[in-house]
């Protein structure tokens, strides 16, 4: 009789895919809000998106557990420094935050995939796309998750990103205006809730702009 290893993992993917888009004066975040684990569905209407300051949004994928820890470590820390400083972090220094976060915990990280969309000090929209031990870089448009490469190579397409290594540097936001940015979030998630069993249900999309922050919902494939 063949001896059987018990393997446990202290992860799991929870899958789900996150998108975030900056325009000149806005940005927006999206992501589905079906959370799986193998071929089982734990729920069809969970929210990837945390409102972390007034023009600060993050959205997660892969480990909820570890993405809510984050959540709950960034919000303490948020905390602090409007004690200290009596005003809300900014966008690029939330950033610089949850990188710090992460990289702290690089020997057991976080499994967590983040991208955080916002408003600089410049009202200029932001979006930060991070790897899961805090490496990050600001650009235009960026996206995490299980469905990421099925929309990464069509955001490419339609917004091709100057790249960073041309001189003199080039604006990282995208020219589209609010309601194409919008737009194209929802056509990509209708194109990759064809193909990922892991996106689906419904769609989230947090918009920031001058106004403040707003919701709007889309339905999503439930098969």
């Amino acid at each position: 009789m063949t001896k059987q290893q018990a393997n446990w993992s202290p992860y799991d993917n929870n899958g789900g895919t996150c998108v975030a888009i900056a325009g000149a004066n806005y940005c927006v975040i999206a992501a589905d809000t079906r959370m799986s684990t193998g071929y089982s569905i734990l729920t069809r209407d969970y929210s990837k998106i945390c409102k972390l300051a007034d023009k600060s949004v993050m959205a997660s994928s892969g480990f909820q557990a570890d993405v809510r820890a984050l959540q709950k470590v960034l919000a303490a820390r948020h905390l602090i420094y409007q004690h200290q400083h009596n005003k809300q972090m900014s966008c690029p220094a939330m950033a610089q935050l949850l990188s710090n976060t992460l990289y702290y915990k690089r020997f057991f990280p976080y499994y967590a995939f983040n991208v955080l969309g916002g408003l600089d000090n410049e009202g200029k929209g932001c979006v930060f796309t991070y790897d899961a031990v805090g490496s990050y870089e600001r650009v235009g448009y960026s996206s995490q998750g299980s469905g990421f490469t099925l929309i990464m190579p069509f955001l490419d397409n339609q917004l091709k990103s100057p790249s960073p290594l041309l001189l003199p540097a080039k604006d990282a936001v995208t020219p589209l205006s609010e309601p194409e940015a919008i737009d194209l979030v929802k056509t990509c998630f209708a194109s990759a809730t064809e193909r990922d069993i892991y996106t689906g249900d419904k769609l989230e999309i947090v918009v920031l702009n001058a106004d403040g922050i707003r919701s709007e919902y889309m339905e999503l494939r439930k098969d």
